[in-house]
């Protein structure tokens, strides 16, 4: 069994971590297409699943990224009238509204996302399922985590 660090080096060595990731992330340049968009990261969350998942419908985004339907909707109402994505009618059920990425704005969606895709491929793939459950998970807790905290970190 391998030994790790304490909790406390532990949470330091993170409380270090996050900026530098953080900031990384804010220097990601956007494409020129989306550059006047004034894209929020919870955009980026939902361009990223529609990119790795395909046309969804307003309900399974909103499920996707845990928030009401009508807010997924009124999101998918701003990037709609912003021309990066496309409301259809789904064929199967007219009631129903099918959302994807513009084909004229894919392209660049897919070069802003991917870079951090396969950063992630590059540090997940050496670990087992198990491992990587381990590593969402915790992101996951430390985010909600976050929530319930009223102030800093």
């Amino acid at each position: 069994m391998t030994t790790g660090p304490s909790l406390e080096d532990g949470v330091r060595e993170l409380l270090l971590l996050m900026p530098r990731l953080a900031g990384r992330g804010k220097r990601t340049p956007v494409p020129p297409e989306l550059a006047d968009l004034s894209l929020a990261p919870r955009h980026l969350c939902l361009l990223s699943i529609l990119l790795f998942d395909g046309p969804l419908t307003v309900t399974e985004l909103a499920g996707r990224l845990e928030i009401a339907p009508t807010t997924a909707s009124l999101m998918i109402g701003d990037l709609s009238r912003q021309g990066v994505l496309v409301r259809a009618e789904d064929p199967a059920d007219r009631r129903r509204t099918i959302v994807s990425i513009s084909p004229a704005q894919r392209a660049a969606v897919d070069a802003w996302l991917a870079p951090g895709a396969r950063a992630w491929e590059r540090a997940l793939a050496p670990l087992s399922p198990a491992e990587r459950a381990l590593v969402i998970d915790t992101l996951k807790a430390y985010s909600l985590s976050l929530e319930f905290t009223d102030g800093c970190c």
